[in-house]
């Protein structure tokens, strides 16, 4: 019976938990920790931890300092990689484990999961703010989009089939970006997304298409999804833009060419916390990553804030509205950079059947 309840805690314990052997390789993990990991426990247990888990920090050495003097280690505020996800921040603790002489117990607590409530409180109200000042460009702008559009539909007349993918692209992308502005137009009223059943990749390979024939015709593009994702629960119009945004702003940032490379994976121990301790799951990662200079040191904090922005030109309103968009899904988007290596994370929720709750 005691061994059950202990079986129990372990698999409850609402963080990533490893146990290490005395020569540094996986014992046993628990549930979180497949989820942080990416991994089921089958593959990951036997395998030497240092070849699974990076840390910017000296760590492999003080271990045998816990294993000597029988103390607790802690390593608090690292970048905290697997090889399958982008760095997070986390503190790190390493115990040694009672049951095996030479074992240590490590817990792994990324500082992200318990800060995204406040984040996204603080973009909202930065997003609406946003919102209002681009209500005042809104009619302005639609007018010449009006007359793009008139002129590429009369300019397809005279093109062979072949050719009216360009004109057809010039069209779609007018009306859609009206659509955004006539919801802009309505400050303070943004209407929420129409959650319904969508296919992540259908997007994202729109998205592509659509760059590779403007804006990313430099870029070289890397599709890296998982074809097992489920649908998701959201508004294809909505997260179209938002990931067209991210692309645009990666192409823009690599004017001599680069990589870009859009991925998306599963990870069923993501959940965002709330205040008041409940919360839901968000299992569907997204992720735009590219390998230009990265963010600016003075805006890397605070990107999602309106009339921030690292061009020269730049309005600063793109990701404000961005982040708004996924707080309307409840959903989560984050961004980690450093020169060589930006990644913007989006998590979103799965659909459900009409039988069952909308939202994990």
């Amino acid at each position: 019976m005691m061994q059950a309840g202990l079986d129990g805690l372990w698999e409850s314990l609402p963080i990533p938990a490893v146990i290490l052997d005395e020569n540094d390789r996986i014992l046993t993990i628990n549930p979180m920790a497949e989820g942080f990991f990416n991994n089921s426990s089958k593959s990951l247990v036997g395998a030497p931890i240092w070849d699974r888990l990076m840390v910017d920090a000296p760590i492999e050495g003080k271990l045998q300092g816990v294993r000597a003097t029988q103390s607790t280690l802690f390593v608090n505020d690292v970048d905290v990689g697997t090889g399958d996800r982008a760095p997070v921040v986390c503190n790190l603790q390493f115990a040694p484990y009672q049951g095996r002489e030479g074992a240590i117990v490590l817990l792994i607590s990324p500082r992200e999961l318990a800060g995204r409530v406040n984040q996204s409180s603080s973009v909202s109200v930065a997003a609406r703010s946003a919102i209002g000042m681009a209500e005042m460009l809104a009619h302005e702008i639609k007018n010449p989009l009006a007359g793009i559009t008139g002129a590429a539909q009369l300019l397809s007349m005279a093109l062979s089939p072949e050719d009216q993918e360009l004109t057809d692209l010039i069209v779609e992308e007018t009306r859609r970006i009206v659509k955004l502005l006539e919801q802009v137009e309505q400050f303070g009223n943004l209407r929420p997304p129409v959650q319904e059943k969508i296919n992540i990749h259908d997007i994202l390979t729109r998205v592509v298409s659509s760059a590779k024939l403007g804006f990313g015709a430099h870029m070289a593009f890397h599709e890296l999804y998982d074809p097992s994702l489920p649908e998701a629960l959201g508004d294809a119009d909505q997260l179209t833009q938002v990931i067209m945004n991210l692309v645009k702003n990666a192409s823009e940032a690599s004017r001599t060419g680069g990589n870009i490379t859009l991925r998306t994976y599963f990870e069923h121990s993501f959940r965002l916390r709330r205040s008041d301790g409940t919360g839901h799951g968000l299992p569907l990662q997204i992720e735009v990553m590219d390998d230009g200079p990265g963010l600016p040191d003075d805006i890397r904090d605070n990107v999602f804030e309106p009339f921030v922005s690292g061009r020269e030109n730049g309005t600063g309103l793109g990701l404000a509205l961005a982040s708004k968009i996924i707080l309307d899904h409840r959903g989560w988007i984050g961004v980690e950079s450093v020169p060589g290596r930006t990644v913007f994370r989006i998590s979103l929720p799965i659909y459900r059947s009409m039988n069952e709750e909308r939202v994990l």
